[in-house]
């Protein structure tokens, strides 16, 4: 379960308005973005004149165009207007399910593209159909497919067009136009070229099929998920209710048989992988050598503790082990594996020693050296410049709260003093081009929006993409005086580790007075909810309605050594909550808190820790906001509940009725606002039926909203709207009485 980004994000810069406005709920969730014209899912073209981006249009920042800057002439334009090319969006129920898992449900337009190796054209999905895009005349796009199509991919060498369409996968011959279904089984149970249910949604797996770097073959994932259980849910819209039958695989049930298949595209011949005589496994990645000669994949036991790395002569099938990693907790999942194309090596990230670093393999399996090392850890792999020696990598190595970009050496020089190539503290995503000598930089920190820039590899400036200049007609411009600054600071665990949290002062703050706590709180692993970047602009309404804001990342959460994060092993909840209590009794102590009056509020996990904490510590909280919580952790997915608790419900269900809710009901007596999407796929709205039953049966009173026909996210725009001010009034009305 991955963080949801739920909010509306806002911008602002130095520049002050002449006119200063608060913040509103409507004008939150309104157009156009007050953040600015973001940009999203940047690239670097192959022939390095051009940089695309998705962006948001004026009049809906939810409908995504694709546009260019164009390196030559140093122009930005719209390039593809989603409205041109499909007026009308009728998504299929399969693409509205892929869009939930991908986090891009309130998302209309293009959502994604992708460049031909040539850089002379651009495939564009819309709505199930698929188009082929002449960057120089996009006026030129030309629908190759349609009818449910969804992953289409063009070829690393620009033969083929593929995709999914129907539980097969297809290819499309772009110079003769003619279309083969390399497999026709795919239907009911059995899916080709998919990525399974918990694969999507906790393994991080985008997509089940993999080119070859030479179009001669394609790796794909082939599933049965016969024995996987059927969760019959009800989805309750306003003006209908439906029956679902989900194939579900809950903790402890069986998961999908999975196997792993090689195909010429050319002819169809298929070659099917040995997996190994275990067949309940999770099959995690695949990925091909660099002369596309070899097939490697990564194959994860069940209990998590182990993961192999194969690698498969994709002309014989023989197999030879590269190397296993094993662990007492789990084994973290990455996508750090790069094939080098001048030298016969490898680079892998491994958790081995305590945090994240990077190695260097021969392709036998043999370790040449550590790239990366030291008390600090690597984020992920930006790019690899073999030319110039370097592997460009993202960490926090200077601070917890930030996101930087460093070089690394390949030949182990700097592996614990890599250079730094971002320069402004805060946070840094960046995109490379192909061939790493130039990046795409997006930047922000609390008193910055996101702003774009294009750079070289040593960090120098190009030219500015967006701006984003908070001044003249900025959406923000007016709001800009009343910005709030955020502080940070560390508190300590249990243990003795430092927790690292984030406090926004009411508006007007006075420390001779006493203020209400508005806490957020997440709590779940892949989370880091604390960080130096551009924030949500709810977090800075509640300050600006008089709310002390705060957050705290107890252990347990992302971007931290091992040793922080394996203390929820085996019990998830107890942990965390003492952490987030910890950070209660030091917000009781500031003189300008009002400890009778702190407040919770959560989402996901973050609604699971609601329930939990209000449970633990009633008498130090006064109020809580659950959304769509997990109330019984046997009622979640099987890798990720497995992956934290070790164990199923049938092995340990002691540490299964520990870790829920329903256990420590008798604590809660704080008011309660429990809410829930009624058409939940993620987090089942039987989490929430089943929590109303126990509290009725204990005859403790609360209350409840339920949105007919909303998924986890709650996404719609009227549904943000409706979630958010339900959340302010429930927090006034129990923390500022008489002051709503």
């Amino acid at each position: 379960m991955r963080l949801l980004t739920c909010l509306i994000a806002a911008a602002l810069s130095a520049a002050p308005a002449v006119h200063a406005e608060r913040l509103t709920l409507d004008r939150l969730h309104a157009d156009p973005a007050l953040s600015g014209p973001g940009v999203r899912a940047l690239r670097v073209s192959p022939d390095g004149e051009r940089v695309t981006f998705l962006r948001g249009r004026s009049d809906n920042q939810f409908q995504l165009d694709l546009w260019e800057y164009n390196m030559k002439d140093k122009t930005t334009h719209r390039l593809v207007d989603s409205k041109k090319l499909v007026p009308t969006e009728n998504l299929s129920l399969e693409e509205k399910a892929r869009r939930e898992r991908m986090r891009t449900a309130s998302l209309s337009g293009i959502l994604s593209y992708s460049w031909s190796p040539d850089g002379k054209q651009l495939l564009v999905p819309i709505a199930g159909d698929l188009y082929l895009v002449n960057a120089a005349n996009p006026d030129q796009a030309r629908k190759v497919a349609s009818g449910n199509v969804t992953d289409p991919k063009i070829s690393p060498k620009g033969r083929y067009v593929s995709f999914v369409r129907d539980q097969n996968l297809v290819v499309i011959d772009l110079a003769s136009g003619q279309e083969r279904q390399l497999t026709t089984d795919g239907k009911d149970t059995i899916h080709n070229g998919e990525a399974e249910f918990v694969a999507q949604e906790e393994m991080d797996q985008k997509t089940g099929y993999y080119w070859a770097p030479d179009d001669s073959a394609i790796a794909y994932r082939r599933f049965d998920e016969a024995q996987v259980p059927v969760a019959r849910r009800f989805e309750i819209f306003a003006d209908r209710t439906e029956v679902i039958d989900q194939r579900y695989p809950a903790a402890g049930d069986p998961n999908v048989l999975i196997d792993l298949m090689i195909v010429d595209p050319a002819s169809g011949k298929q070659k099917k992988v040995d997996l190994g005589a275990e067949k309940d496994i999770y099959l995690v990645r695949a990925d091909w050598s660099a002369d596309g000669k070899t097939l490697v994949y990564q194959r994860q036991s069940r209990d998590q503790k182990r993961l192999d790395l194969v690698a498969v002569d994709a002309t014989t099938l023989a197999q030879r082990p590269l190397l296993t990693e094993t662990s007492k907790t789990w084994v973290a999942l990455h996508d750090d594996l790069r094939f080098l194309s001048k030298q016969k090596a490898f680079i892998w990230a491994s958790e081995r020693t305590g945090r994240n670093h990077l190695y260097l393999y021969d392709l036998n399996g043999k370790l040449l050296r550590a790239l990366s090392s030291g008390e600090w850890g690597v984020d992920n792999i930006l790019a690899v410049d073999e030319d110039a020696g370097k592997v460009y990598i993202a960490s926090n190595k200077d601070a917890l709260t930030d996101k930087q970009t460093y070089a690394l050496n390949l030949d182990g020089s700097n592996a614990a003093k890599p250079v730094r190539v971002t320069k402004a503290d805060g946070w840094h995503d960046t995109t490379f081009a192909r061939n790493g000598k130039i990046f795409v930089e997006t930047f922000s920190d609390p008193k910055t929006p996101p702003q774009v820039a294009i750079r070289r590899a040593d960090g120098t400036m190009v030219e500015w993409l967006e701006h984003n200049e908070v001044k003249g007609d900025h959406p923000f411009a007016k709001y800009m005086p009343d910005l709030l600054p955020t502080e940070y600071g560390t508190i300590k665990a249990k243990d003795g580790q430092d927790m690292v949290y984030a406090m926004i002062k009411p508006a007007g703050f006075d420390a001779s007075k006493r203020y209400p706590v508005f806490l957020t709180v997440y709590g779940g692993p892949h989370s880091q909810q604390v960080t130096r970047g551009w924030g949500n602009m709810f977090k800075q309404y509640m300050a600006q309605q008089g709310f002390v804001v705060f957050t705290l990342d107890n252990r347990g959460s992302s971007r931290r050594e091992r040793k922080f994060t394996d203390v929820i092993y085996g019990e998830l909840g107890r942990h965390e909550v003492e952490d987030q209590v910890a950070g209660i009794d030091w917000l009781a102590k500031q003189g300008f808190v009002d400890p009778k009056r702190i407040g919770v509020f959560g989402w996901s996990y973050g609604g699971f820790m609601t329930l939990r904490l209000l449970a633990a510590a009633s008498d130090k909280i006064a109020a809580g906001v659950s959304v769509a919580p997990v109330t019984d952790w046997a009622l979640y997915d099987t890798h990720y509940t497995e992956q934290f608790m070790g164990s199923t419900p049938k092995s340990n269900p002691q540490a299964y009725q520990q870790s829920g809710v329903f256990a420590h009901l008798d604590g809660l007596k704080s008011p309660l606002l429990l809410v829930h999407g009624m058409a939940d796929d993620n987090v089942l709205f039987t989490n929430t039926t089943r929590m109303i039953d126990a509290l009725v049966n204990r005859n403790v009173q609360f209350e409840l909203m339920t949105y007919p026909g909303a998924k986890h996210g709650i996404s719609s725009r009227a549904g943000q709207r409706h979630v958010y001010g339900l959340i302010e009034a429930f927090m006034k009305k129990n923390l500022k009485p008489g002051q709503q």
